[in-house]
């Protein structure tokens, strides 16, 4: 075993099983799984490791087409503590890779040798800094669901490469150790059971057989009997009250409206106030908003958008309803009670496919300091979910861009109303950005939703002159970039002036930067699909206006259009017309979008030859637009391509308009 004499950075020993890491300045531990269970979960480590050298690369490792290989690791060293009646192996090693290894702290499934447990907040806990807690809690990386589990050993995270890891038993090393590991436990399986003699029966002297069955006696055995009965029902009571709701009780892949994502899924429901003084609810509105954004700048994440989410707020809850009509797995929920200059939060992250709660938290804050209280609740969920930031989304994630309170509510408030892309709206966070940046002048992400508000204004009309209103909006956004470079928001922005200059390439490159910057903001996709359109790249516009409906499930009216203009264009004429019938009834109570709907039925039926609905839909037009032209709505439309505009006039014309 010439190998073992190279020192290695990190051990697994599967004779005593211990984990040893030492990089010198960093990490140093040694760890001991002294239990059946918890020798099961290190073997897991070991074999992680081990595909991961068969593959030559560090990477997640699929458990399917292992359950042989898990089962043998769970019957025999595991002691069947891997699996039980109520939970499915797979699911349970999942959990546990998810919640409990990476816990250094409390470390439930090791001992940490040298180390002792000392009393902290919330019970006993081992010392280690938040540095070593992190970069123990880094290596669990995991991808999937309980059903289809990808498991990864990120030794990578703490600056380790695979030569740097070794498995050993008995005296082999890596994939021999391993092979001969396996083979130990294939030949202690095979093993006969012993035979167990039984215990002798004691004889009892025929007087105490007839204490035993005496009337007292029976009497007795018979109260004994009711009373662990009645302790029975109390007992199993209490667990299905503390431990989650039953089978039927979590929401189910099956029954969700969208696909679950790859990446772990959260909606943040509205924070409830509990004040019981409705001028707060502001600060419930706009901490949801808050915590959604954050989580939204983690790219590992999937995130529903927060106006979707809102579409519960004042609604009794059923977490297992939310995650399927959403799609999700997560759900956040919590509260707001305020008394005074006191603030008390209180958020709990909920696994809905389980019913458990993985987080409970509660934030007692003088409202001088309720700004940390947002990194506080945004930093757990992300610890829970076993999230990995990098060190610009970290960055961009807790940077703030103000310390005024009301000036962040306003700007939040700003950001929802704005999205639904009315005139009402529009003036409405034009109202709102206008007292955020009074409030605050070095405020960016105010200063930039003002400056969309000038862009929108233009473009709509909504304005006594355009071409001011647009040059106010490229003089207001430079500010913001000025203030902060990384506003997604304001970079999308410079997407969208590009787009209305005809540089369509300088339009998508900012797109796409927008996206990195926002990766789970449904807008900036929305955006993007806009400018891809334009360009003549239905296909990709599809897939962003899609991704972007899939964030924003209760998204406005403007995100459908978009996506029925995609779908439209590259001829998948049955998808726009389908899109476009669930686009009418939403119209109808917001007029403002009942004007493009039309038109664009116009366009579909007459692109499928279905003359006189579309002769139907062109009046419809004109009702709403009686002095409408195909003149002036060409100078809406800003193609490259004067082929796709042309296409679009011709079935315009074909159904009536001139």
């Amino acid at each position: 075993m010439t190998e073992n004499t190279k020192p290695h950075l990190i051990t697994i020993d599967l004779n005593q099983f211990k984990l040893h890491i030492a990089l010198k300045n960093r990490v140093e531990l040694t760890l001991h799984f002294n239990s059946p269970s918890r020798k099961f979960y290190l073997s897991m480590i070991a074999f992680v490791v081990n595909e991961m050298k068969k593959q030559g690369k560090i990477t997640s490792i699929p458990l399917e087409g292992h359950h042989d290989l898990l089962a043998l690791l769970n019957e025999t060293i595991g002691g069947s503590a891997g699996s039980s009646e109520t939970e499915p192996l797979l699911s349970r090693i999942y959990r546990k890779w998810q919640h409990a290894l990476p816990n250094l702290e409390e470390a439930p499934l090791f001992m940490v040798l040298g180390r002792k447990k000392g009393y902290e907040e919330g019970g006993k806990a081992y010392p280690f800094t938040e540095s070593e807690k992190d970069s123990w809690a880094n290596l669990f990386e995991y991808k999937g669901s309980h059903e289809n589990v990808r498991l990864k050993f990120a030794i990578d995270r703490i600056g380790a490469s695979l030569n740097d890891i070794a498995i050993i038993y008995e005296d082999s090393l890596n994939a021999d150790a391993w092979e001969k590991f396996i083979s130990s436990l294939k030949e202690k399986k095979a093993e006969p059971d012993r035979l167990v003699p039984e215990e002798p029966e004691v004889a009892v002297p025929p007087r105490e057989r007839r204490r035993r069955l005496s009337p007292i006696g029976s009497r007795w055995l018979v109260l004994i009997a009711a009373i662990v009965v009645v302790l029975g029902t109390i007992a199993l009571t209490l667990w299905k009250n503390n431990s989650g709701p039953n089978r039927g009780d979590v929401a189910s892949v099956k029954r969700m409206a969208f696909p679950l994502p790859d990446e772990p899924s959260i909606a943040v429901l509205p924070f409830v106030n509990m004040s019981g003084d409705q001028k707060q609810e502001f600060l419930c509105d706009a901490l949801t908003e808050n915590i959604t954004t954050m989580l939204s700048m983690i790219s590992e994440l999937f995130v529903i958008s927060r106006n979707s989410a809102f579409e519960y707020k004042g609604k009794p809850i059923d977490v297992k309803k939310v995650a399927e009509n959403l799609g999700v797995r997560y759900v956040l929920e919590g509260s707001i009670q305020k008394s005074g200059e006191h603030i008390r939060v209180t958020a709990q992250l909920i696994d809905a496919m389980s019913g458990h709660h993985i987080s409970s938290e509660k934030y007692d804050r003088d409202m001088t300091n309720f700004f940390p209280v947002l990194d506080d609740i945004t930093r757990n969920i992300g610890i829970a979910l076993q999230i990995k930031l990098t060190e610009g989304e970290q960055a961009r994630v807790f940077h703030k861009d103000t310390k005024n309170l009301e000036a962040w509510a306003l700007a939040s408030q700003a950001f929802d109303v704005i999205q639904r892309f009315t005139k009402e709206d529009v003036a409405r966070a034009k109202e709102l950005s206008e007292q955020a940046v009074k409030l605050d002048p070095q405020y960016g992400f105010a200063w930039s939703l003002l400056a969309w508000t000038y862009f929108d204004g233009a473009i709509a009309g909504w304005c006594e002159s355009p071409e001011e209103y647009f040059k106010k909006a490229v003089e207001l956004n430079h500010k913001a970039l000025t203030l902060n470079k990384d506003l997604f928001c304001a970079t999308a922005m410079i997407g969208s002036i590009y787009l209305w200059q005809r540089q369509y390439e300088e339009a998508i490159a900012m797109g796409r930067r927008s996206i990195e910057l926002g990766p789970n903001i449904a807008l900036n996709y929305a955006a993007l699909a806009i400018t891809l359109n334009c360009a003549g790249n239905f296909e990709e516009a599809i897939a962003l206006g899609e991704r972007a409906i899939r964030l924003h499930p209760f998204c406005p009216l403007w995100y459908l259009d978009t996506l029925a203009t995609s779908y439209r264009m590259a001829g998948r004429y049955e998808d726009a017309l389908a899109l476009y019938r669930q686009i009418l009834p939403r119209a109808q109570k917001e007029p403002f979008y009942l004007f493009p709907a039309h038109i664009g039925l116009a366009e579909v039926y007459s692109e499928m030859g279905r003359v006189e609905e579309a002769h139907a839909q062109a009046k419809e037009v004109l009702r709403i637009a009686p002095s409408f032209s195909l003149e002036n709505w060409c100078k809406t439309q800003p193609f490259r391509d004067p082929k796709h505009l042309e296409k679009r006039l011709a079935a315009l014309r074909k159904a009536g308009l001139k």
